[in-house]
């Protein structure tokens, strides 16, 4: 079903107007001006559709454009899956827009097939951190930026914990004991999405160790190269998700229904469950929705011993090695990676910065997820060394365990999706 709506812009040097009208899961801004034969139209696809998102990109066009006067630029958005299903078929079929958005998924797909160009010449790769950098790097060659450092958190209704008095929660056994207490009294404790909720916390119980005793590469060159099996890393956080499921801590037919960044907020503003998993970016939107408690996002308390941070690259930009106006595409790009465009972009949907320097988001509401990243205590939910497509495959598998397969079949089929990629299977 259709929802409209329109925002716009004017530039009086520009004389354009944006119009965004969107499709219950998308956005497209269309670009109107007076004919110029000299200038170029390049499509800017994304995935970033909340209206909120739409504006600050929006923003960063205008000023581009103003800056550029012979680029205009039309930005499109899908949401979700159906963004990459459509992004695969542009690209596919030929039609693929000039810059895109990517996750680490469909990139390992595109750059097989040489969809993607090199950013390396950017003047703005500099300004990434050393880690981003070596995330980015492959063989001297870069195929996409990112423009933010997504985390992911966990939402704690603050007056709900007090009523009950029932404290925050800071390492795995206290996380289960407030659980089990308000499976006690009849209350589901955790809010989960189908999608990023359960499978974060699988990828950060699991490959933790791996990143704290820096042997995060070497493991998945070995799972890269078949020697190693996918569930032999990753087993010990998907039994944690199955002994949640199990115990009744989230609802597995509701979460199997359950969208990311939107049902789930819906349910968690209610203010009848103590906790919600989902990324730290949607704590602005929360707190636009006006819920009547008080909230904070914390670190994933599931270690023994305290909590860690699942983070992302995200918001990821790439270049169509096919563009008729690469070099228009690419200097747009290297525009939106400029230090005062990635400090507005990453803030307003309270993310961390990629850069040397950056400054995470300023939302009080994720405040406590800062020590933590800081501290290192951190895991790469897609990390670029492994070539394995981690998002959709852990995605998968937490569906089937909710669905009530047992952990061994789920591991047994990880590991065959795993061989099938690599196309030893």
């Amino acid at each position: 079903m259709k929802k409209k709506g329109t925002a716009g812009v004017c530039a009086a040097a520009l004389a354009c107007i944006f119009i965004l009208a969107g499709c219950g899961n998308g956005n497209r801004v269309v670009n109107y001006e007076e004919t110029d034969r000299e200038s170029i139209t390049l499509t800017f696809f994304g995935n970033k559709y909340e209206p909120e998102n739409v504006l600050i990109i929006e923003e960063i066009i205008s000023e581009f454009m103003e800056e550029n006067p012979g680029i205009r630029i039309s930005y499109e958005s899908l949401k979700g899956t159906a963004y990459y299903e459509a992004l695969e078929k542009r690209m596919a079929a030929g039609k693929g827009d000039d810059v895109f958005m990517v996750n680490h998924d469909a990139l390992l797909e595109l750059k097989e097939k040489g969809l993607v160009a090199d950013l390396a010449g950017l003047s703005t790769i500099s300004n990434f951190t050393e880690s981003m950098r070596g995330q980015m790097e492959e063989d001297g060659r870069i195929y996409w930026v990112p423009t933010t450092v997504s985390v992911f958190g966990l939402y704690c209704n603050l007056d709900l914990l007090k009523e009950h008095n029932q404290k925050v929660p800071e390492n795995l056994g206290e996380w289960m004991a407030v659980c089990e207490y308000f499976t006690g009294q009849g209350i589901t404790p955790v809010l989960a999405n189908n999608d990023i909720s359960l499978k974060t916390v699988a990828i950060g119980r699991g490959f933790y160790a791996l990143y704290q005793g820096k042997g995060e590469k070497e493991a998945f060159r070995r799972l890269n190269s078949g020697e190693d099996a996918l569930s032999s890393y990753l087993e010990p956080g998907f039994l944690l998700v199955k002994e949640m499921i199990d115990k009744g801590y989230v609802d597995a037919r509701k979460t199997l229904e359950t969208q990311k960044t939107s049902d789930d907020l819906q349910e968690f503003i209610k203010g009848e469950a103590p906790f919600m998993l989902t990324g730290a970016w949607a704590a602005g939107r929360v707190d636009g929705m006006e819920p009547d408690f008080s909230f904070e996002v914390i670190p994933y308390p599931i270690l023994e011993d305290g909590s860690l941070l699942v983070m992302n690259a995200d918001t990821r930009l790439s270049v169509n090695a096919d563009s008729e106006h690469k070099g228009a595409a690419m200097k747009f790009v290297e525009f939106f990676t400029q230090p005062e465009n990635i400090s507005k972009f990453a803030d307003q949907q309270s993310s961390f910065s990629p850069l040397e320097g950056g400054a995470p988001s300023s939302v009080k509401e994720i405040q406590a997820l800062i020590p933590c990243y800081q501290e290192g205590r951190t895991v790469i939910g897609t990390d670029a060394f492994l070539e394995e497509p981690i998002w959709n495959l852990t995605e998968e598998a937490v569906k089937k365990l909710l669905a009530g397969e047992t952990q061994e079949e789920v591991m047994e089929w990880l590991d065959q999706q795993a061989g099938k990629e690599r196309g030893t299977e």
